[in-house]
């Protein structure tokens, strides 16, 4: 039996481990034994907990209840806990997803004291260091053992920055393995898709219809903490709906709905609470948000893992970053970077909305990535 530590910490993260969990349990629980760790760096009930019941996640084993702090502190307090958690369970390998703090102190903890590591999102990269997510995806790539990759440009990302395609087992951190193995994300986007439609009620309780609504979100630092960018961004969405009178859905922390009040102008705040087309609500669970991707006209979002949602379920998505890890769904013509440039982005909801149809090859793989992942590990 091989035995795996899952570290796990933030909203997305949550989301994406419950395909292995799901592809462990159905067809792998003879041969793995997943032990789950929290960090707690998100800490936010609806944003955590939730989760583990909705998405069918077993409990975790450890929880760390870091919450919230500086980079240092939290990543240096979750590096001690993982450290303990380690030399207690001994497992065969270390699980680590995405870019987050939580994922970048694993690897530390894990690589230091020579237990290898997996990392699941291997290979993306913004070619922004000053995103402290790019820093993490490539501090724990460097760290690790196994290396999968969601996308074929995530893959040559990585051959780029030395990884060998040919290398032989035994795999090591000095002798790693890079996949091109599809998102576990699309694995879990096919097989809750179904589940929503008995599920989830919250497109009758908002009222919404079908294609005749934009989903937004936004959450990034650079964003919400930038009086520029928060006002260029909320003023193309207040023209939008407006004028347009489309419905705009804006599931929001409630960190972010603070800042709107700190943050936007007096004149475009009032104009947005008094906009009949906004609603601004509580962050919503996983089914409920792929129930609102599934039925939107076009996604609006700072977010990488709401861009690829947005593709998924075949919606055009403009991206409010300055860049994006997932450059195969621009180069397909299905998602646009605006940044926070207020005309762009008005712009682009006019260029999707005149396209009458636009393509969505599959480039995240066959939705059974888990299970590839799951046999590796073993093999």
């Amino acid at each position: 039996m091989i035995k795996i530590l899952t570290v796990i910490g933030a909203r997305p993260q949550i989301i994406k481990a419950a395909a292995l969990s799901r592809a462990i349990r159905n067809k792998f629980s003879d041969k793995i034994n997943e032990i789950i760790v929290h960090t707690g760096q998100h800490y936010d009930e609806n944003m955590s907990n939730v989760f583990f019941d909705e998405l069918q996640i077993p409990k975790p084993n450890y929880n760390l209840n870091v919450g919230s702090s500086g980079h240092a502190r939290q990543t240096a307090q979750m590096i001690v806990g993982i450290e303990e958690i380690l030399l207690k369970e001994k497992p065969d390998f270390i699980i680590l997803y995405g870019d987050t703090n939580s994922t970048l102190a694993g690897a530390v903890a894990a690589a230091k004291i020579h237990i290898p590591v997996i990392h699941i999102e291997a290979g993306l990269r913004s070619f922004n260091k000053k995103m402290p997510e790019e820093i993490n995806r490539i501090t724990c790539d460097h760290a690790s053992t196994l290396l999968f990759s969601p996308t074929k440009t995530g893959f040559n990302n990585l051959v780029r920055e030395g990884f060998a395609i040919n290398n032989k087992p035994p795999f090591t951190i000095d002798n790693p393995q890079i996949y091109h193995c599809g998102d576990v994300m699309y694995d879990n986007s096919l097989y809750f898709s179904e589940i929503t439609e008995s599920r989830s009620d919250i497109i009758n309780k908002l009222n919404l219809k079908k294609n005749k609504f934009i989903l937004g979100t936004i959450h990034r630092n650079n964003n919400t903490d930038d009086q520029i960018r928060l006002n260029a961004i909320f003023s193309a969405l207040n023209k939008i709906s407006s004028k347009d009178k489309i419905i705009t859905v804006l599931p929001l922390h409630p960190r972010t709905s603070k800042l709107l009040k700190k943050n936007l102008s007096k004149k475009l705040y009032q104009e947005i609470f008094k906009n009949p087309y906004i609603k601004i609500i509580q962050p919503v669970s996983f089914l409920d948000m792929i129930a609102l991707e599934k039925n939107a006209k076009i996604v609006m979002t700072d977010s990488g893992g709401v861009q690829k949602e947005a593709y998924f379920f075949e919606k055009p998505c403009i991206i409010m970053r300055s860049e994006t890890e997932w450059k195969e769904i621009v180069e397909n013509k299905t998602a646009i970077v605006a940044d926070a440039d207020e005309q762009k982005i008005i712009d682009s909801y006019h260029h999707f909305i005149k396209k009458d149809k636009l393509n969505f090859p599959r480039i995240f793989g066959d939705g059974k990535a888990a299970e590839f992942i799951c046999g590796e590990i073993i093999k």
